[in-house]
């Protein structure tokens, strides 16, 4: 029940994230520092890891994502398995 719960809090993020990609971000100027984009990135994180960590993981990502922040490749981190 909670992989189905999780789909259903995370779809509605992807479609914004989507719709932003599609019809907001064409008209902006390229902005992101890292790859993949900051979109792509929060996408990836809800997907790998859920509504909660992944959208936390990708504010992060945007927080980072300035002048004076870094740059270059940054991939999502897999999901850790190991719970102990």
């Amino acid at each position: 029940m909670i992989p189905s719960f999780n789909k259903i809090i995370t779809f509605p993020l992807v479609i914004l994230i989507r719709f932003y990609q599609w019809f907001i971000s064409p008209l902006l100027p390229k902005n992101c520092r890292y790859e993949p984009t900051c979109s792509h990135y929060m996408v990836k994180a809800l997907q790998v890891h859920g509504p909660f960590k992944g959208f936390w993981l990708g504010v992060k990502r945007i927080a980072r994502c300035h002048p004076w922040g870094g740059s270059g490749y940054d991939p999502v981190p897999p999901k850790n398995h190991n719970h102990n």
